[in-house]
């Protein structure tokens, strides 16, 4: 990794950033590169269970470099048909682990697309929302497949198709965010909500939340067999074993990392 985006982990706990707060924290190939790198590691790192994704600086992401001519999503080798379409988190990297956007500041374009691939966000009181694609002549795919999946399609489509910004209590008014906090509370609060979500067993939070995605595309049959295989498998682990002998025993749980 380089320094356009920063990755530490503390505890369970890994901080993604995006680092590049003289542009606003625009997403050039650089960027793009490190981004990747670092959510590769958040989903390999045994140690890590939950994310939070920030920006440094005054935004959380302002969308593509416009003034850089290399553009947004890096350099790949070969034709368009051997270019991964899937190379980013927001454009569908699978990770199970639990994210939480922190949203400071401006949260725009590929900033939104990010947000809405999160599974929880907090806003700071400041914070903008916005897809502003259309207005500079150009489609936004990736957020207009997420949007419409995290939002009702009335709102969705205003963001996509308007390119206007929201601000903060709009976006918790239609679904968007989940919290609104002060900027100076911002992280403290995605911390404790991450603390809150490693209360749980690892395995058996990524299975959860694997199912509740999965679950609302498959028939209902596969869904239910699927998960059914799933729990047999974390039922196996020392945690399941660990669980039942901290509830029985009236004390915390001492999961292992996976």
């Amino acid at each position: 990794m380089g320094d356009a985006a920063l990755y530490e982990l503390d505890g369970h706990v890994a901080t993604i950033t995006y680092n590049r707060p003289d542009v606003l924290n625009a997403i050039n190939g650089a960027m793009r590169q490190d981004l990747n790198a670092a959510w590769e590691r958040f989903r390999a790192e045994e140690d890590a269970w939950v994310a939070i994704v920030t920006g440094a600086g005054r935004a959380f992401c302002v969308g593509a470099d416009l003034r850089d001519g290399a553009g947004a999503a890096g350099t790949w080798p070969g034709s368009f048909w051997e270019i991964p379409t899937i190379n980013s988190f927001e454009s569908g990297l699978e990770i199970w682990k639990p994210t939480i956007a922190a949203v400071n500041g401006y949260c725009l374009g590929y900033g939104l697309t990010a947000v809405a691939a999160c599974d929880f966000v907090i806003a700071s009181e400041d914070a903008e929302f916005g897809m502003p694609e259309v207005r500079l002549g150009a489609p936004t795919i990736v957020g207009a497949m997420r949007i419409p999946q995290r939002i009702a399609m009335q709102p969705a489509l205003e963001l996509l198709l308007t390119g206007d910004r929201i601000d903060a209590a709009r976006a918790k008014e239609i679904g968007l965010a989940g919290w609104v906090v002060s900027r100076g509370e911002l992280l403290a609060e995605a911390r404790r909500l991450a603390d809150r979500l490693c209360q749980g067993a690892p395995l058996a939070v990524r299975a959860v939340k694997e199912m509740a995605y999965r679950g609302q595309h498959l028939p209902w049959i596969d869904a239910v067999r699927m998960g059914e295989t799933m729990r047999r498998v974390v039922h196996a682990t020392e945690d399941a074993a660990e669980g039942l002998a901290a509830f029985t025993e009236k004390r915390p749980p001492n999961w292992k990392a996976h």
